[in-house]
């Protein structure tokens, strides 16, 4: 997770910048947040937009555990569901790590696979239902509708991940932003913009753009597996909501596709090269920003790594579930080390921790990413953490464990700016012999440099961009020119089926009239010739 204190100096620069360009000067804006470390990249946001004199409303829950209720830079409205969403309890993705983890590292069996998949699908049906729950709560609260209402919002800014807000949005018949990478389905790309499965990587299918026919295969095989567990899993929770609240006529998937604007948290530097569309705005590492001077305890500990410089560790909030025998597979690789390591770990420390590693459960991820001395980055490979690696030019060694991690850590290795090791097949010694090939050879950190130097050569910072398209929003009503019908249409028209169809009629229609017509030709000569001999 990324390092957001101080982040006041480029709030104010991106500010200064944009005093230039047309503004709208005190908008109100509605946000639906989502939880963890998706409110990091939100808050950003809100920050700027804040800076920039608007009035934020947040939408939390009351069991939010980063969305607080109280800030200088928003009000709120707290919304108190049934049942707790399970992404909001800290213990459920420690819980869901371990059993992954048990899982890989033992071998399981097909069924006992199986049961566990099973299981998973169930835990994702329950945070969706109980996600839905906001918009019933909101929607039967009429006092707080009207009240909504009142405020004359102008936009509503929304983290699709959980799409609760779609419908409220939709209910108060406002134009809205996504801030966005994933989406109920997976990757958002996938229900805007045209993605061939033939060089577009799906969710979850760990392929680069360049693949084989067994890989293309595979990648068709996700992208219909993701859908369907889309349509069946995930959506009927809001399509029960939209029949109910909005009658027959309104399809869910089609309020989500609707958006104005999708501010999507990917940046090509990164990110394979596709299509897309004209109203995606690329604000991938938005969240990066010069490094600040360290606290002078841990620039004391830095300093003291001499030449051999220092490597810093962080697998995000989700370390804590790590098992006892990986943590301390790793501190025994690192006390071999003639580097300083500094690791950000929330859980017991290993016992056999070595003298050169510090362990803190916070630290300035960005301010020591930038600073001079850091030789490595051992990562999660979270988005946050990525980005701000690639803004500094820092080499990663890769220890991905949930969800995009795999997929984000592949793109970086693919990069040639990585190195990525299976956390269940981790050891002391293939551990340190990783660390030592990507701070030994300087091919890592050579391309690392050079993702950074293209991340930053832009007309304009990545957050810029953002508040310019939020607000854009706001002084049009909308951005209905840049978003294409297409998602109405019905999928046989889409991929010009039934045109297809037609043509292969006439095709065959043709082919039957000049292959009857010879036949016919040629038995008129035969007979003729026949008559002849006669």
């Amino acid at each position: 997770m990324g390092s957001v204190p101080g982040v006041s100096l480029l709030l104010l620069v991106v500010s200064l910048s944009l005093l230039s360009s047309p503004s709208v000067h005190g908008g109100k804006i509605l946000v639906f947040p989502v939880d963890g470390s998706h409110w990091v990249n939100m808050k950003l946001l809100i920050q700027g937009l804040h800076a920039r004199g608007h009035e934020i409303t947040v939408v939390r829950t009351a069991s939010s555990w980063y969305v607080k209720e109280d800030s200088p830079h928003y009000s709120s409205i707290t919304v108190t569901l049934p049942e707790a969403i399970d992404i909001e309890e800290q213990d459920f993705f420690v819980t869901f790590l371990f059993k992954m983890l048990t899982i890989q590292k033992e071998g399981a069996s097909l069924i006992t696979f199986v049961k566990f998949y099973w299981e998973m699908l169930g835990a994702l049906s329950n945070i969706h239902k109980q996600a839905s729950q906001l918009t019933v709560e909101m929607f039967e609260n009429k006092t707080l509708m009207q009240s909504i209402r009142d405020t004359q919002f102008d936009v509503v800014l929304i983290d699709p991940g959980l799409p609760a807000g779609v419908l409220v949005a939709h209910e108060l018949k406002l134009p809205t932003v996504f801030n966005v990478r994933w989406i109920t389905s997976g990757e958002g790309h996938f229900v805007v913009a045209p993605s061939p499965t033939s060089y577009v990587p799906t969710s979850e299918s760990a392929m680069s753009d360049k693949m084989n026919f067994g890989e293309r295969l595979k990648n068709t095989f996700y992208y219909v597996f993701n859908t369907y567990i889309d349509k069946l899993i995930v959506c009927p929770h809001y399509d029960r909501l939209v029949e109910r609240y909005f009658g027959p006529d309104v399809n869910f998937y089609h309020l989500l596709q609707g958006a104005d604007i999708w501010l999507m948290r990917v940046d090509f530097v990164f990110e394979f090269p596709r299509p897309t569309m004209p109203n995606i705005a690329y604000i991938g590492g938005f969240q990066c920003q010069p490094a600040k001077p360290l606290p002078t305890e841990l620039e004391e500990f830095v300093q003291s790594s001499g030449e051999h410089g220092f490597i810093l560790m962080s697998l995000g909030t989700l370390v804590q579930g790590l098992p006892v025998e990986i943590t301390s597979e790793i501190a025994a690789a690192f006390a071999q080390l003639p580097q300083k390591v500094i690791w950000r770990h929330a859980g017991e420390p290993p016992s056999n921790l070595g003298n050169n590693t510090l362990i803190m459960k916070w630290l300035p991820q960005n301010d020591l990413l930038g600073h001079p001395k850091i030789k490595a980055f051992v990562a999660h490979g979270g988005t946050n953490g990525i980005y701000e690696s690639i803004y500094n030019g820092v080499p990663i060694v890769g220890i991905p464990l949930l969800f995009d991690q795999f997929e984000n850590c592949l793109r970086m290795e693919a990069r040639g700016a990585a190195k990525v090791l299976d956390a269940t097949k981790l050891t002391r010694q293939n551990f340190l012999e990783v660390i030592q090939e990507v701070i030994h050879n300087p091919s890592y950190r050579n391309n690392m440099k050079r993702l950074s130097a293209l991340h930053r050569d832009k007309p304009m910072h990545p957050l810029e961009t953002g508040l310019f398209w939020i607000e854009f929003v706001m002084r049009n009503k909308g951005a209905s020119h840049l978003r294409t019908e297409s998602y109405k249409m019905p999928w046989y028209a889409y991929y010009s089926v039934d045109v297809i169809c037609l043509l292969i009629t006439v095709l065959l229609t043709l082919t039957v009239i000049v292959v009857g017509s010879i036949r016919f030709l040629c038995c008129r000569l035969c007979r003729r010739r026949k008559t002849k001999q006669e």
